[in-house]
């Protein structure tokens, strides 16, 4: 039986230094790539581009799309000005990826988003963002661990009507954690499906769709060392495979 293809979108990287200091490669981080491979699925790296017919073609190529981490969202894609503590942006590469999203959902793939491809998913949705967790108003948890990606820090509570919990059978488990920006308005359509303890939202779901979670932790670096955070990317492939 042929494996699902799973595309996953790339950014852009700029050498600093050596022959080729401020050359542009593309790339994603491996771990992406390596848990797509241990749970059933033919990692595809998307590379980043402003070409709306290729966009769409490199969706025809694939069975679903992960939306990978990186970069803030621009905050005028959610109607705002950028503040202080914004960090570093991609406009462009927001585009691309609402463009890969927007051929995703014409052709009912589903759709991972990680990170900053949950935000993305909200954006596109007409949802908002906090451009730092300090906009939140409150005293907030520990969201950027730094180093040693593979260790889980802080809970997340999930809704029991969620596809989440029915992928993981628990409606409270342990992840990691690398963001500064978070959630603050749901997107139309979608629905809030995970938080933490301080009420950052760390999961949100399309409910009227076949399948599509954005996640705010990094299940892909727990592929090793958490092994039920396979369940999702196990989940997510079978649904590209149209069983």
């Amino acid at each position: 039986m042929k494996k699902p293809v799973i595309g996953i979108s790339g950014s852009l990287i700029i050498d600093s230094s050596g022959n080729f200091a401020g050359y542009k490669r593309s790339y994603v981080n491996n771990d992406y790539i390596l848990s797509v491979i241990k749970n059933g699925g033919v990692p595809f790296i998307i590379p980043f581009n402003e070409n709306e017919e290729v966009i769409k073609a490199q969706m025809e190529m694939v069975d679903g799309l992960l939306l990978s981490g990186g970069h803030d969202v621009a905050p005028r894609n959610y109607g705002e000005e950028p503040m202080p503590k914004l960090g570093d942006i991609f406009p462009e590469r927001d585009d691309f990826e609402y463009g890969l999203l927007k051929a995703a959902f014409e052709a009912k793939k589903p759709v991972l988003g990680i990170c900053r491809g949950a935000q993305i998913i909200n954006t596109y949705f007409k949802g908002s963002l906090y451009q730092d967790l300090s906009y939140m108003g409150i005293e907030v948890l520990k969201h950027n661990q730094v180093n040693t990606p593979a260790r889980v820090t802080h809970s997340v509570t999930v809704d029991k009507n969620s596809k989440l919990f029915e992928i993981f059978g628990e409606e409270k488990f342990m992840i990691n954690s690398f963001h500064h920006q978070a959630i603050k308005e749901v997107g139309a359509g979608l629905v809030k499906r995970a938080e933490a303890p301080d009420g950052v939202i760390e999961a949100i779901e399309k409910t009227d769709y076949p399948f599509l979670i954005g996640v705010q932790w990094h299940p892909e670096m727990l592929h090793e060392s958490v092994e039920k955070m396979n369940k999702l990317f196990e989940r997510f492939i079978k649904e590209a495979s149209n069983e």
